[in-house]
């Protein structure tokens, strides 16, 4: 499941920040079921559910009935399990010397349990529970859900559900936490022209009165209830084999054409993976199904994985490229998950990296195997910079953090917990040897199939393939917050080159009060030369190098998650050659120079030097760090004189190589070009480029009579340029378009078209926007997000103003951030003085928390400023 700022599936608050504390957490044991947090007793556990449930899709409701066979462990008067929004209209328990007993339940909703009192204790063994019950089919992506749609121009509705974390308790009454697992057999009565998936194919159809249909599906494997899935509608599959599975690709009407990649991806995934484990996949068959909305990223559904829609289509003849690489690495990451997450599940909630970390690792693996050409690890570098700035911060949190509520399991979803928890994947992989730790895994995933697990529990196996202290190493990553800085110094002695490494926690805002080491597994060598892996395990250590021939660089690969700090001559030496040295090397080297730039450690005229040898580079994820770093620059001159100076450097610079490619695509040119075609060309018009502005806009005037005027390597550069600079003709096109996209690609592209608008009269018109009930709830975020990043005391004003109406319209997760969200672009302290005195008294504890996060993100970026600013003028004016 993903959902990350760069690619990801439900909005996190990160209010994981509560518990900074446990930076002094232990190790902790091996799985235990009795010594697994939760709010369950362990005393009763859930062993087979038989389900059935009754939507009523015209009135946003359902009924269901169950019957659960459970298993008493030790005597107990109390069965308790978690429900939320609902009604329970009956139940009872049976069994062996008990009859059947009415029970009256107990529903509290504050701890979204239901409770069972008895009269007497139960004494040891097996029982069914029968239950009747009602909900509510959700708006937003909670629990079971609606999505209206439009197919062939008329309105359609769809009914899908998403349960994790906490949420399949608002379908089923269920013992809703991931240790208890058990087996699931559901039947659903849908309308007759519907065709329904679930994790198992279906047993069973049988016509009813009315026009319906009564679908069963086969019985699952025991699995944890935030796995449970039910998607019914009007919907198409294209299917095909792989490895004796079958396999389908579901859309919506009239949208199998833009399945056919997908179809590929997954057949070619899958054997990888069964190869990859050493466990075949265990299911007669794997749905990955495309839902036009109702939720963000994916949901890794044992046997049907549930996406939304642009995560996984993809158009040849109307997506960019990098639609394709996205769909491609979602899809890695969501497949994983069948091994990870759900063959073998996280016991709980702290734990979560076990599943998202490792299917972001796996998923990038996975891409690198198939797709090369894309450089995944190389742009997996530019998600490693973004997390490493929130993990450069006192607000940070350790990639695994105690979970004591719902809100906190929601919260977990966050950049830490995916993509710090890859990199340090990556690292620790990187130290351990590919094969060992592939041996170390395959051992993990045969021993705890079907079960749950820790993180000591991977360690041992780790440990025990590679024969290194893997959980001494892994806990100082896992346990702690933040990341060290490795100071790099050399010497040249009797032929011989000493190289003294040394580590301090590497912070933005304020020394860290706690004096962290790390072991830190690091690679010394020369460029394009041998490496030498050594752990650094205290505060500093020197190694001797045979010679001094060659140019020094630590961490070559890039596999580190740390930051590398060389001495002066060191990095003039590696600066000197930067336009020849390896694609990694030179990235990081980058990274790092821009990291110490932002934060004192070098002067920003080092950086501009630096860059300038990057004039005629040909990487898009190298160009998209510059460019990257440069906006941030712009973005702290806002209504500053500097500003102008910062967007001549810019245009001066990205020119050349724009020049050099040319508006129009070239017969046998590279993806990579055409991508980088329609960046540069962006940048431009972003930077003012009053050539790049007009081509923008009289490529969107041809756009609007031929849509086929635009590859689809320059469309986001065209409809974005003309949302930027639109006036209200512009505007009327745009939204038109949006409100009638055929697909959810198109409809988000147009969308954040309008968002960018710079006219404060058309902000408003996409501002209001926000009430309507037509406005997807799951979007709101992302829509009230953009035009904040160009009219931000506007937008705060219109939330403050409309606060009642715009939480109702959105969706529950995101209520926390949304009004820190508004100021996060922000350099001006006023900003969140303002945003932190008003959630702390309109929101509760997990608010407050974020409002802190975001409010340190304000102040690093206000000390930016007053330190770069100046250091503009000095360098370019």
């Amino acid at each position: 499941m993903r959902d990350m700022p760069v690619a990801r599936a439900r909005k996190a608050t990160a209010a994981l920040a509560l518990a900074l504390g446990a930076a002094t957490a232990q190790a902790e044991a091996p799985f235990s079921f009795a010594a697994t947090p939760g709010k369950l007793p362990k005393d009763v556990v859930p062993l087979q559910y038989d389900a059935h449930i009754v939507p009523d899709v015209a009135a946003n409701s359902f009924r269901g009935t169950q019957t659960v066979e459970i298993d008493v462990l030790k005597p107990t008067s109390t069965i308790m399990l978690n429900a939320e929004n609902m009604q329970i209209d009956s139940a009872s328990l049976t069994g062996k010397h008990i009859g059947s007993l009415k029970l009256d339940p107990i529903l509290d909703k504050k701890q979204q349990t239901l409770r069972f009192a008895l009269s007497q204790p139960l004494a040891p063994g097996r029982y069914a529970l029968a239950l009747a019950f009602r909900g509510q089919i959700n708006r937003e992506g909670r629990g079971l859900f609606y999505v209206n749609y439009k197919a062939g121009g008329q309105d359609k509705k769809l009914i899908a559900t998403t349960m994790a974390p906490t949420d399949a308790r608002r379908m089923l009454p269920t013992w809703d936490e991931p240790a208890f697992r058990a087996r699931f057999k559901l039947t659903v009565d849908v309308p007759g022209n519907f065709k329904a998936y679930s994790t198992t194919p279906i047993d069973k159809r049988e016509d009813l009165a009315g026009g319906m249909q009564r679908i069963s599906f086969g019985n699952t494997p025991k699995m944890p209830s935030y796995l449970v899935v039910l998607v019914a509608g009007e919907l198409e599959r294209l299917s095909s084999k792989q490895d004796g599975v079958d396999i389908g690709i579901v859309t919506t009407e009239g949208k199998l054409g833009s399945a056919t990649f997908a179809l590929g991806a997954t057949r070619d995934l899958l054997r990888y993976f069964n190869n990859y484990f050493g466990i075949p996949y265990p299911l007669p068959k794997l749905d990955q199904i495309a839902i036009p909305g109702g939720f963000n990223g994916a949901m890794e559904n044992w046997g049907a994985v549930v996406y939304n829609e642009p995560t996984l289509l993809y158009d040849p003849k109307r997506s960019p490229e990098k639609v394709k690489k996205f769909t491609f690495n979602i899809n890695a990451h969501e497949l994983a998950h069948q091994w990870f997450g759900n063959l073998v599940t996280m016991a709980w909630w702290d734990n979560l990296w076990l599943n998202e970390g490792f299917a972001s690792w796996m998923a990038t693996k996975a891409t690198h195997h198939f797709h090369p050409e894309w450089r995944p690890y190389l742009e997996g570098m530019a998600e490693r910079e973004y997390v490493m700035n929130l993990d450069a911060r006192k607000t940070t949190h350790p990639i695994q953090t105690p979970i004591e509520t719902e809100e906190q399991a929601a919260a977990a979803f966050d950049a830490i917990t995916y993509l710090k928890g890859e990199a340090f994947l990556r690292m620790l992989e990187a130290y351990l040897g590919e094969s060992a730790f592939r041996k170390g895994m395959r051992a993990y995933m045969a021993k705890h199939q079907y079960s749950n697990t820790t993180s000591s529990d991977l360690w041992a196996a780790l440990e025990k393939a590679s024969g290194k202290p893997v959980g001494k190493l892994a806990s100082d990553w896992t346990l702690q917050p933040g990341f060290p800085l490795i100071r790099v110094e050399q010497a040249c002695e009797e032929g011989r080159r000493k190289v003294t490494l040394s580590q301090e926690q590497y912070r933005l805002d304020e020394p860290p009060r706690e004096k962290r080491l790390w072991n830190v597994p690091l690679q010394v060598g020369t460029v394009n030369g041998k490496a030498w892996t050594t752990l650094l395990s205290g505060p500093s250590t020197t190694i001797n190098q045979g010679s001094c021939d060659g140019t020094l660089v630590v961490d070559p690969h890039s596999v580190g998650y740390f930051r590398v700090q060389y001495d002066a001559a060191s990095f003039h030496a590696l600066a000197e050659q930067a336009p020849r040295l390896p694609d990694s090397t030179r990235l990081k080297l980058l990274s790092d120079t821009w990291s110490f730039a932002s934060n004192g450690r070098m002067g920003l005229e080092a950086y501009l030097d630096l860059v300038r040898k990057y004039g005629d580079e040909p990487r898009v994820a190298v160009w998209d760090a510059i460019l990257s770093n440069l906006r941030t620059l712009d973005s702290l001159a806002r209504g500053e004189p500097e500003q102008a100076l910062i967007r001549r450097f810019l245009v001066d610079f990205a020119r050349p190589k724009f020049d050099k490619l040319g508006w129009e695509e070239k017969p046998g040119e590279t993806a990579e070009d055409a991508q980088l075609r329609g960046m540069l060309a962006t940048a431009l018009a972003r930077a003012g480029d009053r050539q790049a502005i007009d081509e923008g806009k009289a490529r969107f005037a041809r756009y609007v009579q031929d849509p086929s005027s635009v590859p689809p390597s320059m469309i986001d550069f065209v409809t974005g340029t003309a949302g930027r600079y639109a006036d209200k003709a512009t505007y009327e096109l745009l939204a038109a378009r949006a409100a009638n996209a055929p697909t959810s690609e198109e409809r988000n592209r147009f969308g954040r078209a309008l968002t960018g608008a710079q006219d404060p009269q058309l902000a408003a018109r996409t501002l209001q926007s926000l009430l309507s009930p037509h406005t997807p709830p799951d979007l709101v975020p992302y829509i009230i997000g953009g035009v904040a990043g160009e009219h931000l005391d506007q937008t705060w004003k219109f939330a403050i103003a409309n606060r009642d109406a715009l939480l109702a319209n959105m969706e529950a997760l995101g209520r926390n951030s949304l009004f820190a969200s508004i100021v996060a672009s922000s350099s001006n302290p006023v900003h969140a003085e303002m945003m932190e005195a008003y959630m702390r008294k309109n929101f509760g504890p997990d608010g407050v928390v974020e409002a802190e996060r975001v409010g340190n993100g304000v102040r690093i970026r206000a000390d930016q400023k007053a330190r770069l600013l100046p250091q503009v003028r000095a360098a370019l004016q």
